[in-house]
């Protein structure tokens, strides 16, 4: 399996399938008369992050992974949505995004040294293959699966077939 192979359609899964969850979301707030601004703002707890930056960050975690994979140039989001609309839109554009990787790009990647921020004012080096494993894959799946289990505690009627995308 290529390196490519390894990365980019695990990507592109989660990023697909979340935007079947937001478009279950969106239709359960209709159904229910729920504010959806309730629903992006909530919380599995009071100091973790909203949905919506749940699934800005899974978009992040999945363009900088793929840039820094290959020393590409690093993109920058800013973190504007407040709507449903809005957050499917960033999927689509993180989807297109990852679509424009080509498996050349990724070639030797794996041992490539990528160096990333760790705060402030520190950053850390791994080699691709950690980095994908130990690092970004994680933070990608951590993010998309807590916005799953968000919107299950709402009410939201999806199961592990939606965050496959299999449904």
């Amino acid at each position: 399996m290529s390196f490519h192979d390894a990365v980019v359609p695990a990507y592109l899964q989660m990023l697909n399938s979340l935007i079947g969850l937001l478009t279950k979301a969106e239709a359960h707030c209709a159904a229910k008369k729920v504010d959806p601004s309730v629903l992006l703002g909530s919380r599995l707890f009071p100091d973790m992050l909203p949905l919506s930056k749940q699934i800005q960050l899974v978009s992040d975690f999945a363009a900088k992974g793929c840039a820094r994979l290959t020393h590409s140039d690093v993109p920058s989001t800013p973190d504007t949505e407040t709507s449903f609309a809005e957050l499917k839109q960033r999927l689509a554009k993180t989807i297109d995004y990852v679509k424009s990787f080509k498996p050349e790009q990724f070639e030797g990647a794996d041992t490539k040294d990528v160096t990333f921020p760790a705060g402030p004012d520190k950053s850390i080096t791994m080699k691709g293959q950690q980095f994908l494993s130990a690092f970004s894959l994680p933070n990608f799946y951590f993010h998309a699966a807590t916005a799953h289990g968000l919107l299950r505690h709402a009410g939201v009627e999806i199961g592990k077939r939606d965050f496959l995308g299999a449904n």
